[in-house]
This record gives structure tokens, C-alpha cells and sequence, in this order.
């Protein structure tokens, strides 16, 4: 008995099977692409000014109950880091926010009062909307999740959640037309549609 590991082409032969022939690209190594200190810091700094300027406007005009709401971290992650992911761009983020607003915002208010039911309800009709409508954005399955389990703040202003949560995904995407195109030479968004 050896203490060596097995080779790789032990553990998965080179067989001719059709179920093989699917799973073997999975099983190679692939490398990614390198990554440029620009890219980095881009991503950095588109990362820093989003939240900063959402940030910002909740200080300077408090009279307009804006917010920084925990699923902006999220879309700060995508919008700037992965500003080529299908759900990073314009359509995705704006559309997956609206909706999983007014989702959130509808089963608060109008389910029973059944916190289990309101969550759960919240998160998944904004899930199945925003595949219906091609606007999947992850971070809007927690948008539609505060609107239900938020502070009273949240809770007060009922429909006017709307409002903060777009306005916050219209300010981060404007810092993302910018930091992203630093890099990228003019290529964010992919697309409009």
C-alpha cells in the first residue's frame, strides 16, 4: 500500500460513455484570465463612490427618506466587479430592484400577519417575477426581504420604499457607467435591453 494520492486518471478514467463526455469539461482546470491592478481598482473605486454617494444623499436630504439598504452591498459586488454578468446590467439591476420593492412592499402589507409567510412570499413572488421579466438582479430577492423584516422606518414609509430603493440603483448605476468604462474602454453595460 503506497501513501500517494491517486493520479487524476485514475480517479476519472478517459472513458467513451456519453455521461463522461458531458461531466470531463467540468472536471478540467481552467484558468481565468489574469486580472489588471486597473480592473482592481476600478472595481474599488466604483465600489467606494456607489455606496459613498447613496450614502451621501440619505445625509444631505433627509427630508426624502432615502436609504442604504443591506441588497446595495450586493449590487455594488455585481455592478462592480462583475460589470459583464447578465445580471449586472442596467435593465437587470434597475427592473430587479422596482419589482422586488413593490413585491416586498405588497406582501408587508396586505398577507397575513404570518411573519414565516410574508418572508417567504415577499422573496420568492420577486424571484418568479423577475424571470418572468428577464430582470433577475439577486440582490433584489433581499430588497423584497427588508421591505418585510425592516425596521419601522422601512415599515413607514409603505409604498415610498419604492422610491429610496430606486433611487438608490439609478445612483449606483451612474457610478458604474463611469468607474466601469475606466477600464473596460466604453464597454459597460453590454446592454440597454
Amino acid at each position: 500500500m503506497t501513501d500517494k494520492p491517486p493520479r487524476r486518471d485514475e480517479i476519472v478514467p478517459d472513458v467513451d460513455h456519453p455521461a463522461h463526455a458531458r461531466t470531463k469539461p467540468l472536471l478540467r482546470h481552467r484558468r481565468r484570465p489574469p486580472v489588471g491592478p486597473l480592473q482592481v481598482l476600478a472595481a474599488w473605486l466604483g465600489a467606494f463612490l456607489g455606496i459613498a454617494l447613496v450614502a451621501a444623499m440619505v445625509e444631505v436630504l433627509p427630508r426624502l427618506h432615502l436609504l442604504v439598504i443591506g441588497s446595495f452591498g450586493a449590487s455594488a459586488v455585481l455592478l462592480y466587479g462583475a460589470p459583464r454578468a447578465p445580471f449586472s446590467q442596467p435593465r437587470n439591476l434597475i427592473g430587479g430592484h422596482l419589482i422586488s420593492a413593490l413585491v416586498g412592499v405588497a406582501c408587508f402589507k396586505y398577507l397575513p400577519d404570518v411573519a414565516v409567510l410574508k418572508e417567504a412570499m415577499a422573496v420568492a413572488t420577486a424571484i418568479a417575477l423577475m424571470v418572468a421579466t428577464h430582470t433577475i438582479h439577486p440582490p433584489g430577492g433581499a430588497t423584497a426581504l427588508i421591505a418585510v423584516i425592516g425596521p419601522p422606518a422601512v415599515h413607514d414609509l409603505g409604498w415610498g420604499y419604492v422610491f429610496p430603493v430606486l433611487t438608490g440603483a439609478v445612483l449606483m448605476l451612474f457610478v458604474a457607467l463611469i468607474s466601469n468604462n475606466l477600464y473596460q474602454r466604453g464597454s459597460y453595460p453590454d446592454r440597454w435591453d
